[in-house]
């Protein structure tokens, strides 16, 4: 009898996790275009280890000293470049995806070592969860932030974000 009550709650999780959507669309398409040339770029500007990060936003020229080109790009809010807990690299748009105005930023907490929304104080897993929302409005509403595509670079690029 126990193995079945079992199942059944198994069975049920299941299908109440299946139905859970999350929304990582709302910030709108913007180009992203972020080239470390080398591999001393990225080992200064980039993410050096589990739960590193850095902000990207080129219009502030954060950060400062990053050598921008003329391709550059910064999605709509700006970039955070995170580097998970298995130590892999992940990026995110910094705008809130409830706000949707690229000058209301998340920013990391480094105590609870989540994303945070200054506005609407919506929290955001981007070390183990993708970007998924944890509490707030964007958790009732099931808003994600938007990722990018963090990838080894083209010819003379080490590594890229991109969209």
């Amino acid at each position: 009898m126990k193995i079945i009550r079992l199942t059944l709650m198994i069975l049920a999780a299941y299908i109440l996790s299946a139905c859970h959507h999350l929304d990582d669309d709302r910030i709108p398409p913007y180009p992203v275009n972020i080239a470390f040339h080398s591999v001393a770029d990225w080992n200064f500007y980039g993410v050096g280890g589990a739960m590193d990060y850095k902000y990207f936003i080129l219009q502030d020229r954060v950060p400062s000293g990053f050598p921008y080109i003329a391709s550059s790009a910064t999605g709509f809010g700006g970039v955070l470049l995170v580097c998970d807990v298995n130590g892999a690299p992940a990026a995110y748009d910094l705008a809130c995806p409830v706000e949707c105005r690229n000058n209301v930023r998340v920013r990391i907490d480094d105590e609870s070592l989540t994303a945070v929304c200054p506005v609407c104080h919506s929290t955001y897993d981007v070390f183990t969860l993708g970007g998924h929302p944890l509490s707030g409005t964007a958790a009732e509403r099931g808003y994600g932030l938007r990722r990018y595509v963090v990838s080894p670079g083209y010819a003379s690029d080490y590594m890229i974000i991109h969209n």
